[in-house]
Formats: C-alpha cells, sequence, structure tokens
C-alpha cells in the first residue's frame, strides 16, 4: 500500500469514556489503540460483537468525537486538528440516521447540499443521478415519514454520497433492505471502489462483508484482534485449503495408501477430504495416483471455507460476544 494512496490512517487511536462501575479507574475504553490504514480504492469491513467499540472508532475518524489518545487522519487532514476540513471529506452513515421525516425527499436532500457547499446546479444533478441508481427516483418528492425503512436507509446513504466524497464510512448501510435494494447499495459501493475512494464498512453481515471487502478487521473490546484479506484470514485462523476428491468406485482398502500421500480429515465410500499446503503440487500427485489404481475422478475441488467460520473461531477463541 503506497503512502500515497493512504486516505484513512489510524495510529493508537483510543477513546475514553467516564464510568461509574466499580472496578475501573474511573473511565471505560470504548477503543483502545486501534492501528489502520486503508487505501483509495480501497474497501475495509470492519467487523465485531455489539459494543466491540466499531461505532465509537467510525465517529473519531468522522470527526464527531475526539480521540482520548493516539490519531487519525482522514484524507490528510487530522482529526483533532482539522475536524472541519475532515467533515467536508467524509460521507458518513449512521446506524441511526435520523431522518426529518415532515420532510420531503427532495427538500432534504437540497438542504444537505447546501450545508455541504454543493453548488445548485450541480447539486440538483447529483441528486436526481443518486435517486436514480438507488430505484428512488419516483420518491423525489414523497415525504420521508411515508417511507419504508429500506427506502430511508437509501436515502440516508444518498446523502452521504452527495458531495461526492473521496471517504465513506457505513455503518451497517443494507438493514432493513430487501435483497434487491440491498444488492443495489453493494453494486454502488463496488462502483465507488474503481473511483478511488476509501470506504469503511460496519456490518454484522458476514457474507455481505466478504462480497464487498479488500480487507477484514475484526475488533474485539476496543482492539484490533484480525486484519488482513478474507483468504489470508482463513488461512491463519481455519489452517491450509481443505480439498475434497469425488470417485467413481468405492476406494475400500485404498484410503490407507491415500493417506500417506495426503493428510485426509474425513471420508466415505467414493470421497474423501484432505488438507494439503501446496494444492498445484498434492492435487495433481492425487489424481495420478488414483487413475493409476484403476478409479476414476469425478470432481476435485476446495471446499468453501466461509468468514462466518472465521469470524466465529476469532470470537469463540476469545470467549464469547459481550453481552
Amino acid at each position: 500500500m503506497a503512502e500515497n494512496d493512504v486516505l484513512i490512517r489510524a495510529e493508537q487511536l483510543t477513546k475514553r469514556f467516564p464510568s461509574s462501575e466499580r472496578g475501573t479507574d474511573g473511565f471505560f475504553t470504548a477503543v483502545d489503540g486501534v492501528n489502520l490504514r486503508v487505501a483509495a480504492g480501497e474497501v475495509l469491513a470492519l467487523l465485531g460483537p455489539n459494543g466491540a467499540g466499531k461505532t465509537t472508532t467510525v465517529r473519531m475518524l468522522a470527526a464527531i468525537l475526539m480521540p482520548t489518545a493516539g490519531r487519525a487522519e482522514v484524507a490528510g487532514f487530522d482529526v483533532a486538528r482539522y475536524p472541519r476540513e475532515v467533515r467536508r471529506r467524509v460521507g458518513l452513515l449512521t446506524e441511526m440516521p435520523g431522518l426529518y421525516l415532515r420532510m420531503r425527499a427532495a427538500d432534504y436532500l437540497d438542504f444537505f447540499g447546501r450545508l455541504y457547499g454543493v453548488p445548485p446546479a450541480q447539486r440538483w444533478e447529483r441528486i436526481e443521478t443518486l435517486m436514480a441508481r438507488f430505484g428512488m427516483a419516483e420518491a423525489l418528492h414523497g415525504r420521508l415519514g411515508e417511507f419504508s425503512k429500506g427506502m430511508r436507509q437509501k436515502l440516508a446513504l444518498i446523502r452521504a454520497m452527495l458531495h461526492d466524497p473521496p471517504v465513506l464510512l457505513l455503518d451497517e448501510p443494507t438493514s432493513a433492505m430487501d435483497p434487491y435494494s440491498a444488492k443495489l447499495v453493494r453494486d454502488s459501493i463496488a462502483s465507488l471502489r474503481s473511483q478511488r475512494r476509501a470506504i469503511i464498512v460496519c456490518t454484522h453481515n458476514l457474507t455481505e462483508a466478504e462480497m464487498l471487502a479488500d480487507r477484514i478487521a475484526i475488533i474485539r473490546r476496543g482492539r484490533i484482534v484480525a486484519l488482513g484479506t478474507p483468504s489470508e484470514l482463513k488461512r491463519q485462523l481455519l489452517g491450509p485449503p481443505l480439498m475434497e476428491v469425488r470417485v467413481a468406485q468405492p476406494l475400500d482398502g485404498l484410503l490407507p495408501r491415500a493417506s500417506e500421500l495426503v493428510q485426509v480429515e474425513s471420508w466415505g465410500s467414493t470421497w474423501l477430504r484432505y488438507r494439503t499446503e501446496d494444492p498445484r503440487q498434492t492435487n495433481p500427485r492425487l489424481v495420478r495416483w488414483l487413475t493409476g489404481q484403476g478409479v476414476e475422478v469425478v470432481t476435485l475441488s476446495e471446499v468453501p471455507r466461509n468468514l462466518e467460520s472465521v469470524y466465529l473461531r476469532v470470537v469463540e477463541g476469545m470467549g464469547g460476544e459481550e453481552g
């Protein structure tokens, strides 16, 4: 990751709040020494249990909360020294967007466009383009109080994108949406990546995180406990790839010999699963051996391992979720 490409940088970012609970030093540490870098054109998914520190981290990056210790820069501006400049360059979607339900969508977006300083002609072009992109064109003059939860969420996302910011901080961007609307939002986030924006997505939807994110950060009790690409995290936390071979004839007495060639994990009459550090070497060798024994190979593939398995391994390995 080139330094010039980094749009979000956090170094030992920490936030403490006053606390009256016994056994504390008078403070509760919500975020504890977080280090993150997100480059232009990258999507980082921030995962973690409720109360883990995701929202507090995002609020500090958006210059809404000031750090207690450490530092953060967004688009080249320190969040503590230049909060106004940071806010101009961030599109923020919070979990509770707080819409003005008596307003109509056009007036609401125009109001925020003026707050962002978007010129009138450009403002209305952006409003109409974004409303159409999210399938909301016909709702432009509708009253927000009449919108479904999914429509309100899409409108809040449009508001976050209205000033064309280089950085997007999105908390549960597809919550309450139907599958079609959620796909529109995911497609839009993917297109924004190609436009050289840096994006952080906080979500509990692990399938969505795996689809969208270039890298995953798992936060636990205010600390980043795992960070990497989905494939890196799977290898680190779940071990070498698990392969499955299915054959046309029963393996019967061949299994002991197969166990000498590969690390067999499980098997049945016409299949077996094994782990290998080097599939390029191991897989062809196993296929050649089976063929030489008169066994026809039907399929050979990697057993899918999803992000949920990684997440549960991290959380369960640290004592379960917080209450």
